[in-house]
């Protein structure tokens, strides 16, 4: 039996559907999880998310498997390094936010105890349910959350971290379950329980 899933991912690579049944919008709680999308999500800016899944094994070795103690401390001939890999996007100023994200990240971490404290108090730690569905058009690019979100992150020093970037953050660590009505994870992920 087909089950019907999102219009984004249906008809589309193994990858790409694996990745919508099992992972996006899926309520994340930890911290290294949190990181890995942040640092995913802001890579693929200009980019298509399927070449950033391609790439995800190559980011967790090049990025210490989004250790942000360890990432702090990367060496700038290291970073340089970095933009000869082909395993990541090669951009230099993406590969740079990363380091300075950690450096963020760990000042986020010592201030609220862990990051996913810090960034469900943005829907008060509880999913927003799409409500984009009922005006029979695709979920927004930005709302006025992640804008806040986004502006909160850029005053402690985060880089590629724009208020379209981060709606699809949010969407991706399931702050906001953007699977449609149709779509069989929206009922099982609207059910999952907020630790």
């Amino acid at each position: 039996m087909n089950k019907k899933i999102c219009a984004w991912a249906a008809n589309t690579y193994p990858d790409y559907i694996n990745y919508h049944n099992e992972e996006w919008g899926v309520p994340v709680h930890e911290d290294k999880i949190h990181f890995e999308f942040l640092t995913l999500e802001g890579a693929q800016a200009g980019l298509s998310w399927r070449t950033i899944l391609n790439k995800r094994g190559g980011y967790r070795q090049a990025f210490a498997d989004f250790d942000v103690l360890l990432i702090s401390k990367f060496t700038s001939s290291y970073l340089e390094s970095l933009t000869k890999n082909p395993n990541i996007v090669r951009n230099r100023l993406k590969i740079a936010s990363v380091y300075e994200n950690a450096k963020a990240f760990v000042q986020i971490q010592k201030e609220f105890g862990s990051f996913d404290t810090y960034v469900w108090r943005f829907v008060d730690h509880r999913p927003i349910q799409g409500a984009w569905h009922t005006k029979k058009k695709g979920p927004p690019s930005q709302t006025n959350i992640s804008l806040r979100l986004s502006e909160d992150l850029k005053k402690r020093g985060f880089k590629f971290v724009g208020s379209t970037i981060m709606y699809a953050y949010m969407q991706a660590i399931g702050m906001v379950n953007d699977h449609s009505p149709e779509c069989y994870r929206y009922r099982q992920i609207k059910v999952f329980k907020v630790p």
